[in-house]
């Protein structure tokens, strides 16, 4: 689950890792509010305005501006609310904005004296294990440094068993070019970050950039933060942090229904039983000369309310063109999910694209006849051969 940058550092900060002081705003109005109290607490004069999406690149967009005085707040506040915000991870369609994040300035005094860092902790696949990737070239784009400047990239890997270690934790600070009180301040930061990825069952950490700012404080001055799914039940207080307006309305109303769901680009729309299955279906259909406009796992109880339902999100999608629906028998059984399918098409009304539904496994063959004598026009298949040929006459 992808979260807010205020709710990031939200979590960030109950951990104890240092962040700028900010206020949520839903208007300009609470914006000038907000900036009122951090200057009241701070006696800083100078804010940032941030627009808050579930997106990275704000800034090139024109969603982060820099106000020196309250007016500028209001001003800047009140452009960036309401606009449809494309940077390079929206797509040309962009995403509205609804609130802004406004923060203390911490660019303050010195300016030449302030570093910008990258900073995340992801897990390498590779090993198995959770890494920090670092680099002292912060405020760019991380695959800007690792095409031009490798040598600038580093990585430390941490041990399961034992956790990030103080000594790591002075390595990355080491490598950073720190010393004195910030070198202590960002082993400080450091082992703060971790504990609070661990804490939270994070699947990413990027804080890009992390800030020394002249007095040497370190501080996270973004946070890119995403939660485990699989462990959102563990957390009630994050899964609370969820905004439906950033996710897809079909993904949202899958998650209805238990529907693992998630839209792509194609023309061929897929409804599987198993994660495995279902990736092994889009290869099938990359193959057969079509393209997979979703993953869509019914899980292992596809009974007819669940098949309606996943038909119906299918269809909401105006670029499929046919739809196969492939089910393998083992817990579930190729008869009952036959029948979940005729009902779920008598119940939708008249579907006016093709439909291939392949079974196999307990009781394919009465599931292949329930198809065929149900007087509904859909394709039915057994082998995986057969699913695809079907396909690959129905595009053509």
């Amino acid at each position: 689950m992808n979260l807010h940058e205020y709710q990031g550092k939200i979590l960030l900060k109950g951990f104890g890792v240092s962040v700028p002081l900010g206020i949520v705003a839903f208007s300009p109005e609470e914006a000038v509010d907000g900036a009122r109290s951090i200057q009241q607490t701070t006696g800083l004069t100078k804010w940032a305005v941030k627009a808050q999406i579930h997106a990275g690149g704000r800034g090139k967009g024109g969603g982060v501006r820099i106000a020196d005085t309250l007016e500028e707040v209001w001003i800047y506040a009140d452009e960036i609310i309401g606009m449809q915000l494309v940077t390079p991870q929206t797509g040309p369609e962009g995403k509205k904005v609804r609130k802004v994040l406004v923060e203390q300035n911490i660019y303050y005094t010195g300016e030449s004296d302030i570093r910008e860092f990258y900073m995340s902790i992801l897990l390498n696949r590779q090993t198995g294990r959770n890494m920090i990737l670092y680099s002292p070239r912060g405020g760019m784009n991380i695959e800007e440094v690792a095409e031009k400047s490798p040598e600038a990239l580093f990585t430390e890997e941490i041990d399961p068993v034992v956790g990030l270690q103080p000594f790591q934790a002075r390595k990355i600070a080491f490598n950073l070019d720190l010393d004195g009180a910030a070198f202590k301040e960002m082993v400080t930061f450091i082992l703060a970050l971790y504990k609070a990825y661990i804490g939270v069952d994070a699947s990413l950490f990027e804080i890009n950039p992390v800030i020394k700012a002249a007095d040497n404080k370190i501080y996270a001055a973004d946070a890119k933060v995403v939660i485990d799914n699989n462990a959102l039940f563990r957390h009630p207080e994050i899964l609370d942090f969820r905004d439906f307006n950033e996710e897809d309305p079909n993904e949202v109303e899958a998650s209805r229904y238990n529907l693992s769901y998630v839209k792509l680009s194609g023309n061929v729309g897929c409804m599987v039983n198993g994660a495995g299955l279902a990736m092994a279906t889009m290869d099938i259909i990359k193959l057969s000369g079509g393209d997979p406009a979703n993953f869509l796992d019914v899980g292992g109880s596809a009974d007819s309310k669940r098949v309606e339902e996943a038909f119906r999100i299918i269809l909401k999608d105006p670029n499929v063109k046919a739809i196969l629906v492939n089910i393998f028998g083992g817990i579930v059984r190729c008869d009952l999910v036959a029948t979940g399918v005729v009902d779920a098409c008598k119940r939708i009304g008249e579907i006016h694209i093709p439909i291939i539904v392949r079974l196999q496994g307990t009781n394919a063959e009465e599931g292949k006849r329930i198809i065929d004598q149900s007087g509904l026009k859909v394709h039915s298949a057994i082998l995986l051969r057969e699913a695809a040929e079907r396909v690959r006459e129905v595009l053509s």
